[in-house]
């Protein structure tokens, strides 16, 4: 009787259908991944709109101006001390008079120094008197020519010490050297001051004259006589109107700065000395430019760039219309004007560009308009307290 052999698989065989087997359970788990991940983004809210602000670039006038801040200046102002020390005995003026040219406006005490005046002026006096009679005997030749002119020698040198004691007077009065408001004046009679002491200042008030720097790549736009105008912070609002009166012919070598001289009428008294001031002096004709708010413009070291707002071109599944979106455009700067910025080229007027929020924009992102806030816009802004 003939025995049968059963023939087993092969070792090889056998690895091939665990391969075949392995990689059939892998490919399943995976397709049960891809659906879950799928389903899981199918079912994953849509994203937000991005919140912006906008604003259209349009075509403004400029006027060129070259822009500086400067310091108001008296033309005519000083500190006032005496020369001599003394005992002061009247003050003639209050703090904040306006005081006239050469008014007395304090006094210190002279009567030691009037006294010898007196004395010398009799003196002078008796001396003119012996001078006129010896001038008359000697046109009839009546004294010697030597006594005659003895007597004039002594009549002149009793005028000289005349003047001289004058001068010593003077010396005691603190005058105005020139009309124009006092200041703060802390002197009293009784007080004693040494000589070279401040007492009072005094400013004259108008015109007054602002100390301002141009760059020297500037000063072929300006010129002696051109218009200025001033703006101060305790002024809000208002100009003040003036004109060039001097350039310095030297640039400072440090700053490449020239300083400029400007004359500022102040008939109201309104302007001080001291005070801060923005310069503003027209340069050139006006010019258009196609401007947009300073904050649209995304400066990148390869090239500047807005966001342009594109209309919504369909709707959604419910009817509604479709977020806008918007588009990197790179455009070209010019010249800057407060919270402007001039654009030379990108972009054509009327176009609306983003102003705030573009730190989560890219191409092609759907936004949302809110314009209840919006950027500064100001071609002259001032700093605002709150």
């Amino acid at each position: 009787m003939q025995t049968r052999v059963e023939k087993k698989p092969s070792t090889t065989k056998r690895m091939i259908i665990m391969i075949v087997g392995v990689v059939l359970l892998i490919a399943l788990i995976a397709g049960i991944k891809v659906l879950m991940v799928m389903h899981m983004i199918h079912n994953m809210p849509k994203p937000t709109p991005a919140v912006v602000t906008t604003a259209v670039a349009e075509y403004q006038t400029w006027q060129p101006t070259v822009d500086s801040v400067g310091t108001l200046r008296a033309v005519r102002g000083a500190d006032l001390a005496l020369d001599i020390a003394g005992l002061v005995t009247q003050v003639n003026m209050k703090s904040g008079d306006d005081v006239k040219q050469g008014q007395v406006l304090v006094q210190l005490r002279d009567t030691e120094d009037v006294a010898l005046l007196q004395q010398l002026q009799a003196a002078a006096a008796l001396s003119r008197v012996t001078y006129e009679r010896a001038k008359q005997q000697l046109a009839v030749q009546a004294i010697s020519k030597a006594d005659y002119d003895a007597a004039d020698a002594d009549y002149k040198g009793k005028q000289a010490a005349v003047a001289q004691q004058q001068v010593t007077v003077s010396r005691k009065q603190l005058r105005a050297p020139f009309p124009g408001r006092a200041g703060i004046i802390t002197v009293n009679p009784g007080d004693y001051l040494n000589s070279g002491t401040t007492i009072v200042t005094v400013q004259q008030l108008d015109p007054l004259y602002v100390d301002f720097y141009a760059p020297q790549g500037q000063l072929d736009k300006l010129k002696v006589g051109q218009r200025i105008a001033l703006t101060l912070d305790a002024f809000p609002g208002r100009n003040f109107d003036g004109q060039i009166s001097a350039i310095s012919p030297k640039v400072d070598p440090d700053t490449r700065n020239v300083q400029i001289e400007a004359t500022i009428p102040n008939p109201d008294r309104l302007l001080t000395p001291g005070m801060y001031a923005r310069v503003g002096v027209d340069a050139g004709s006006q010019q258009r430019h196609l401007t947009l708010p300073q904050t649209a413009v995304v400066y990148n070291p390869y090239g500047d760039t807005v966001f342009v707002v594109q209309p919504s071109k369909g709707k959604d599944d419910k009817g509604n219309p479709e977020p806008s979106t918007v588009q990197q455009a790179f455009v070209t700067t010019g010249p800057t004007r407060g919270d402007q910025v001039s654009i030379l080229k990108g972009i054509d007027a009327g176009a609306t560009v983003v102003t705030s929020g573009q730190l989560k924009l890219k191409s092609g992102g759907q936004i949302k308009v809110d314009n209840r806030v919006t950027p500064a816009d100001s071609p002259n802004p001032t700093p605002q307290e709150h």
